[in-house]
């Protein structure tokens, strides 16, 4: 089959939580031990970072890969979902995985995946798990997909684990409080394995040093960090925190005799998105008009990015808006600000809410626009309406920011 032909039958043929939501979602671990056993168990063949959390774990995965790789190390880099290419998924020191390897590794076992029906995702995280192993990475850093304890990611058995943070996201899989997803994400946390913990909750924080201790796990807590320092080319102001986290994790890695001079540290802080690729962090791709992407979804990275949106100079606020069905809109649409002129519109997947939808409710909280069909087109009508002293920002989903991207490629 060609590489296209091979992404037509991942993404249409099976379920998949980016495109299905809910119903893609499975609450078991057995496909994916099954799978594990099927390639000869490649998550024992490398050394690992696992990284859960609500939001900042593919900043903080972006930027341990960097800095490692700055230090000498050959890493392999697993995140999602992807923005713009599926092989944006997995990597090795910044390079996506050749198209030949994701149609090899398909071809070899697609009639596994048939019989066994796994899910997107399993396949995926086995397609990464094998590539890492037979290009004999010296370690990769392992972005959890959803949650953590019951995650196809979590066979791993890292040198370190981190948890960047605790949000009311995905309520429906994870649990409604604080606490219940604290003990959902804390499932990455191994049998006398050093888990990092990305901020402090007073909620949440017992839930994991409980299951340290029950794991005989060393607990550090990434906001005692007082490394303020060091710069970090992510210029987002909730980067503050993931550095912190970065860092932790870093000294961590050392005490595992991991080499990482302080130069090292510096330069990979500092290229981080040109030594990985990273995308869609307070991503600036216009002058004039100044047009940020951000794929912040949720309250809690909403609250830092609009914060730093409205400390920004601008004449006027144009905001091209989308989000997925599931998204609760009673705890997002208030953030936003009301002195700025809406481009409300779906993300081109089955789980896009609807346009209408989006703008009704976005009405009630003093939102106010016009509805576009399609993303292209709402970004289109904003750069015709906003003049050069104006700021665009597109948002709300990590899919809106994906569907700017490819417009602006295409141009």
């Amino acid at each position: 089959m060609t590489y296209q032909e091979c992404l037509d039958w991942l993404f249409v043929q099976l379920p998949m939580y980016q495109r299905d939501g809910k119903a893609a979602y499975k609450k078991d671990l057995s496909n994916t031990l099954l799978l594990a056993q099927h390639l000869n168990n490649p998550e024992k063949g490398f050394k690992s970072v696992h990284v859960a959390g609500t939001n900042g774990k593919g900043s903080c995965s972006h930027m341990l890969a960097s800095v490692l790789q700055a230090a000498g190390y050959k890493v392999g880099l697993y995140t999602s979902p992807h923005l713009k290419d599926f092989r944006e998924r997995v990597k090795i020191n910044g390079l996506p995985i050749p198209e030949s390897e994701v149609v090899d590794f398909v071809e070899e076992h697609q009639s596994f995946f048939k019989e066994q029906q796994l899910s997107f995702f399993e396949m995926t995280v086995g397609l990464a798990f094998d590539y890492f192993r037979s290009e004999q990475v010296d370690i990769a850093i392992v972005e959890v997909g959803l949650g953590g304890r019951l995650d196809s990611t979590n066979i791993l058995q890292p040198e370190v684990a981190v948890i960047t943070n605790i949000g009311l996201d995905h309520t429906q899989f994870l649990g409604n409080t604080h606490e219940k997803i604290a003990a959902e994400k804390g499932g990455v946390i191994k049998e006398n394995t050093p888990v990092v913990i990305g901020e402090y909750h007073e909620n949440t924080f017992p839930v994991f040093e409980q299951l340290a201790r029950d794991k005989h796990a060393s607990l550090y807590l990434a906001s005692k960090n007082n490394s303020t320092k060091l710069e970090c080319d992510l210029k987002g102001s909730y980067q503050k925190h993931n550095l912190k986290t970065v860092l932790q994790t870093l000294e961590v890695l050392k005490e595992k005799d991991f080499v990482i001079s302080e130069k090292q540290l510096a330069i990979g802080l500092q290229q981080v998105v040109a030594t990985t690729g990273l995308l869609g962090r307070w991503q600036v791709v216009g002058k004039a008009p100044k047009t940020i992407l951000d794929t912040a979804h949720n309250k809690e990275g909403l609250t830092y990015t609009l914060a730093q949106l409205q400390a920004e100079t601008f004449k006027s606020l144009h905001i091209v808006l989308g989000m997925v069905n599931d998204k609760d809109l009673e705890s997002v649409l208030p953030l936003f600000p009301k002195d700025a002129q809406y481009y409300f519109c779906k993300p081109n997947l089955g789980r896009g809410l609807a346009t209408k939808v989006l703008h009704e409710a976005a009405a009630v909280y003093g939102l106010h626009g016009e509805a576009f069909d399609t993303v292209p087109m709402a970004f289109e009508a904003a750069n015709n309406k906003a003049a050069e002293e104006a700021i665009i920002y597109v948002g709300g989903s990590t899919f809106i920011v994906a569907e700017v991207l490819e417009y602006l490629e295409a141009l």
